[in-house]
């Protein structure tokens, strides 16, 4: 061992800079890693597609029930051109498919369902007409759809 007499050990406590800047930037890459695949745009416009499926579908079975109570017929107020569908209780329904008969009584909606982003004052964001074939079906529709989709449901 007497050798080892002039060799001195120093102890050293903590990282060096280069240690630290490295698992800064390892921590930095996985965090962006994340954030890229999470991307909560994304996931809040999918939320928002789902949602007017579900609205969408809400008002054709809606429509579908007033049907069958009324011997085929659907509300008078449905017509033959896409026209945007009126908010519950809206007091200027100029141009757009009054379905207040689908509210009366909460028979078949206790509400009509208004489009997460597109709807406006008088207008819920969703489109209603029917087509005039011999077996007419009725066609609902989210114009205002996300991500580039088409939402539109014809029964």
């Amino acid at each position: 061992m007497p050798m080892l007499k002039g060799i001195r050990r120093t102890k050293s406590s903590g990282f060096t800079l280069i240690e630290l800047l490295l698992v800064i930037a390892i921590i930095a890459i996985l965090a962006a890693i994340v954030i890229i695949a999470i991307n909560p745009a994304r996931q809040l416009a999918q939320a928002n597609n789902s949602q007017r499926r579900s609205n969408i579908n809400t008002v054709l079975n809606a429509v579908s029930q007033y049907s069958i109570d009324n011997a085929g017929a659907y509300p008078a107020t449905i017509g033959t051109t896409s026209a945007e569908i009126c908010t519950t209780g809206a007091s200027d329904c100029t141009g757009g498919v009054d379905l207040a008969t689908l509210t009366n009584n909460e028979l078949y909606l206790t509400a009509i369902p208004t489009d997460p982003t597109g709807s406006s004052a008088t207008g819920t964001g969703y489109y209603i007409f029917v087509s005039t074939s011999t077996n007419p079906r009725v066609t609902v529709s989210a114009p205002s759809a996300e991500l580039g989709v088409t939402i539109q449901v014809t029964r």
